[in-house]
């Protein structure tokens, strides 16, 4: 299994006019560097640039950023600059998604100083747009903080581009339930986001189970046994489907190289196997750092995998049960990642209708400040869904049809800071992919360098 190294990477120059002392352009560039540096950006940096006749800076600069790997550039801007000296140096990196980043000046001796940072910026403006260059203007404004978060934002969404083109997701099935709203146009998914899926068989799942040592499945059900809360105790032989049934997809996922996972839910591992998978995920959660969304969902892992290097973290999947003028109650009924936990993980063995038992997760969902997102197809286009809300504990509440006692599913009431109608008109699928915190400024800049609509 080939690792995939994920890194926020980013080339750094600055500029400044030959005329302008050299330490306003070289120090101010330096504490730029720094800042984006403790953000936990990667930067390939050369030395500031500027006008020289011969246009030496900035050949030297191309030379030198040509040398490292990054996925964006920051083209840092701290004084005037003729255009054709930036030009010189951005021209070669034209294919990466660019910050035109201009800085403010500063107060001395009781009076402001500049080195007309925003000549530099607004002579570069248009021309860049006319020539066709990916990227976000972001102006440092006179006597307020600098922009540090906003430009990290920006790399981080650079970066998760870079990463989504060298993806492969693992789909094991296709089309449960014979669903419409979890299919997906391959070669549109390829052009615009880069990622690749690749689908296999539940029968390379069940010749991998008859491989797996009893060994190897006995001390793994102990240590669930032990680490998990059982509401209540399992029928023999429903803790060891749930290992059996991770362990291979487990095997599988490492031996592919998966980034995320999907998975025939109802119409596979249900039907077939005769058991709820959701144990089997748990599990697979507690030993994988891995995104996954049931039901052969598509675009659900491809929105997963966006908000995991967006976020740095592997974000949940739920559905939608309910809802009020105010908010949506989301919920699952099998699983939730331990990043989605609040407390211990808590399963119930249980059954739904004439599946038999498995191990359901009944656990506590954190709360907080949400962002809930989804990328979706919408007249042959890809486009992104995203609100924000807060989530809270919902009442109590029961979907019908599980064995009695019925569980309390892994849920959270998301409330919006408007009617639910402006969120509901413009809903994509069942499954939403929910994130903590306000996550909305990395998804714009998501959309904007990838050209895709954002609904909001």
């Amino acid at each position: 299994m080939i690792q995939k190294e994920w890194k926020v990477r980013a080339g750094f120059v600055g500029f400044g006019e030959v005329n302008t002392p050299r330490e306003f352009i070289d120090n101010r560039c330096r504490v730029a560097a720094d800042e984006l540096k403790k953000r936990g950006i990667e930067l390939v940096e050369t030395a500031p640039v500027s006008d020289d006749p011969q246009g030496l800076q900035a050949q030297r600069a191309v030379e030198e950023l040509s040398k490292g790997d990054f996925d964006a550039l920051v083209v840092c801007v701290a004084g005037w600059i003729p255009t054709w000296a930036v030009m010189k140096v951005i021209e070669p990196f034209k294919h990466k998604p660019m910050l035109l980043w201009g800085l403010s000046g500063w107060r001395e001796n009781g009076h402001f100083v500049t080195t007309a940072d925003q000549a530099g910026t607004t002579a570069l403006r248009a021309p860049m747009t006319e020539q066709g260059y990916n990227f976000k203007y972001l102006v440092n404004l006179k006597d307020s903080a600098p922009r540090y978060d906003e430009a990290a934002a920006y790399l981080r969404a650079a970066s998760a581009t870079a990463m989504m083109h060298h993806v492969l997701i693992g789909m094991n099935g296709y089309r449960d339930m014979r669903l419409y709203g979890t299919l997906y146009d391959g070669n549109l998914l390829k052009n615009k986001i880069g990622a690749e899926i690749e689908h296999f068989e539940l029968l390379e799942i069940a010749d991998i189970i008859k491989d797996i040592p009893q060994s190897e499945i006995d001390a793994l059900a102990d240590k669930i046994r032990n680490n998990w809360n059982f509401v209540r105790a399992p029928k023999e032989g429903t803790v060891e489907n749930s290992v059996r049934l991770s362990l291979a997809f487990q095997r599988k996922i490492k031996e592919r190289g998966y980034d995320a996972f999907s998975f025939c839910d109802v119409d596979g591992v249900k039907k077939l196997l005769k058991f709820a998978p959701a144990g089997a995920l748990t599990l697979l959660h507690d030993e994988m750092d891995i995104p996954s969304v049931p039901e052969n969902d598509s675009y659900g892992a491809v929105t997963q995998l966006i908000m995991k290097y967006l976020t740095g973290k592997s974000p949940a999947y739920m559905e939608f049960y309910e809802f009020t003028a105010k908010s949506a109650l989301m919920g699952v009924p099998d699983y939730v990642p331990a990043s989605a936990v609040d407390g211990k993980i808590t399963v119930m063995p249980n059954a739904f209708g004439s599946f038999g038992e498995g191990l359901l997760n009944v656990s506590k969902v954190k709360t907080g400040e949400v962002t809930i997102v989804r990328l979706a197809q919408v007249g042959g286009e890809l486009v992104v869904h995203a609100a924000l809300g807060t989530a809270k504990t919902p009442e109590t509440w029961e979907e019908a049809g599980w064995a009695p006692p019925a569980p309390q599913l892994p849920s959270i009431e998301v409330e919006f800071n408007y009617h639910a109608d402006e969120f509901i008109k413009n809903v994509m699928a069942q499954h939403y992919i929910v994130t903590y915190g306000n996550n909305m400024e990395l998804i714009e800049n998501y959309c904007a360098i990838n050209g895709l609509k954002l609904i909001k």
